[in-house]
């Protein structure tokens, strides 16, 4: 976090809890689509309403999404993966209208991986692949259009880094992604495919994660951190709201949870939520620190009662 950024969120975190002017009470948050954002977005929308505010999401992709925070048209954003986004992140900062409110997640991942029948040909690492190719097809599974981490393969094949050149991108989106993971997997075809943790992918699937990508998606199997954004107005004129972003931070258990809940049970990030903060809710109190209502009650109390009715 650059030193202006982080003396900013921490100023925010210090200062005095003041219920929002009833100007703030709509949130609008944007998901690009990722069953993770979904489930933070869904934990932000039950905590929200518990206080009083209202939550609006608008579905964007990534590209969209950014310019609608830098636009003003959205109000944060809670997905904001480093360093597979930085040059997105790089084009905010510059703006100079949005700062960074919190980390939220450590220890993500994110990069290209093959399940059970690509390892069994020995493929761990990116310099594998193209000795494989007729096996995977000469396929590499993206999510939807736009995204970042699309680009990224697609300059990798453009520049025949690891022999890629005459491999095809195919850009769907994460359901459909998964969907022809679990269709290949169950036919024994070899699949490589963008993976990430946290994912409840990680435990319906046998996943190796490739080796080799540091420079299209960073060391560390693209060791990643998720950051929450917001407009700088919108903090300024919305503290109490904006402390709370600044206070939700999630671990990569209570995402991979939350995530199965949605995904293989059926529910809505907000029902997942629900559900998860009930049976987990000492986790609320830090993330209630200095927080209040709408319109100036105690924050936490209001937060349990809403979430036990």
């Amino acid at each position: 976090m650059k030193p202006l950024l982080l003396t900013t969120a921490l100023a925010l975190l210090a200062a005095p809890a003041l219920a929002d002017d009833p100007a703030c009470q709509t949130v609008r948050l944007s998901d690009p689509g990722w069953t993770d954002i979904t489930a933070t977005n869904g934990v932000a929308n039950v905590v929200l309403d518990g206080l009083g505010y209202e939550t609006r999401i608008n579905t964007l992709s990534v590209p969209v999404g950014y310019e609608a925070l830098k636009n003003g048209d959205t109000d944060a954003f809670l997905g904001n993966w480093l360093p597979a986004q930085q040059k997105f992140r790089e084009d905010l900062d510059a703006s100079g209208v949005v700062q960074d409110l919190a980390r939220n997640l450590e220890g993500a991942k994110f990069t290209l991986a093959v399940t059970t029948p690509g390892a069994d040909l020995g493929v761990t690492d990116f310099a594998d692949l193209d000795a494989h190719k007729d096996a995977f097809d000469g396929k590499i599974y993206g999510i939807e259009p736009g995204a970042p981490a699309n680009q990224s393969i697609q300059a990798m094949i453009d520049d025949d880094a690891f022999g890629l050149g005459d491999w095809e991108l195919i850009e769907s989106g994460e359901q459909a992604m998964l969907a022809q993971l679990a269709r290949n997997d169950a036919a024994g075809t070899p699949t490589v495919f963008l993976a990430w943790a946290p994912h409840p992918m990680n435990v319906n699937f046998t996943i190796t994660y490739l080796s080799g990508g540091d420079e299209q998606f960073g060391p560390d199997f693209g060791g990643a951190t998720v950051h929450t954004l917001a407009r700088k107005d919108w903090a300024a004129a919305c503290p109490n709201a904006a402390k709370l972003l600044a206070q939700m931070v999630f671990t990569i258990d209570m995402e991979n949870q939350l995530m199965g809940k949605i995904l293989d049970d059926g529910e809505s990030g907000e029902d997942a939520a629900r559900d998860w903060l009930a049976a987990n809710p000492d986790v609320m109190t830090p993330w209630l620190d200095g927080v209040t209502t709408l319109d100036g009650q105690p924050g936490l109390d209001a937060l349990k009662a809403a979430i036990a009715e």
